[in-house]
């Protein structure tokens, strides 16, 4: 027997009614969405405006105070954290490229959360490694081949109680087929890692190219 179905295809006419519906997108947001959406096919690597919704959401709902995220790109994602966190919270994001971090320091800079966001340039793993802080949030959302490395890097620095997010963990779809090749096989192994992580729950939900919360036990 097969389970019910009960996603929503997400067309253009429902995409923008969840647009209506989500919280209204500040200059700094909306001047971000546009300039990175300037930088062509590579827009695709920004977070949708419904799921920096959900995790400004979800960083107030848990009263974090420290974040950690992996891959930058143009800030929209920390900054969707920095505007969730009270003051003197924190977000450090890394990423092994600079070269979209001036937009991203605009855009910060413009929703007044500059002093919330610390950039790490370089290799996640040699950041993450030297890292002591206790972490409430960390967010892979960064190269598929590492995801597991990255894994392992960040759940001993999550405190009990916090959540760790992965973002693309359907990749298209491509996980679900155990044939998968490349990133896809990459994302079905490290989802597989997850499952199997007693140190976490978690769930994987039909989020923008799929998105796992964990919780750390």
């Amino acid at each position: 027997m097969h389970e019910l179905i009960k996603t929503t295809e997400i067309t253009p006419q429902v995409n923008a009614y969840m647009a209506e519906q989500s919280p209204p997108l500040s200059d700094a947001q909306q001047w971000l969405i546009n300039r990175t959406t300037e930088l062509g096919d590579l827009a695709e690597m920004q977070i949708p405006r419904e799921q920096g919704a959900l995790f400004t959401l979800i960083t107030r709902i848990t009263g974090a105070k420290h974040v950690v995220e992996v891959g930058t790109f143009t800030g929209y994602s920390a900054l969707a954290f920095a505007l969730g966190l009270p003051s003197g919270g924190k977000v450090v994001t890394c990423d092994i490229t600079d070269e979209w971090l001036p937009i991203a320091q605009r855009a910060w800079t413009e929703a007044d959360v500059a002093d919330r966001i610390e950039f790490r340039h370089g290799p996640a793993v040699d950041t993450l490694g030297d890292l002591d802080d206790t972490f409430d949030i960390a967010f892979l959302d960064a190269d598929k081949p590492s995801y597991v490395d990255y894994w392992e890097l960040v759940v001993p620095r999550v405190r009990p109680g916090g959540l760790i997010l992965s973002d693309n963990v359907l990749y298209y779809g491509e996980a679900a087929d155990p044939n998968a090749t490349g990133n896809g096989a990459a994302i079905r192994a490290f989802n597989a890692h997850v499952l199997a992580d007693d140190r976490v729950t978690s769930v994987l939900l039909p989020i923008a190219y799929g998105l796992t919360i964990a919780l750390k036990k």
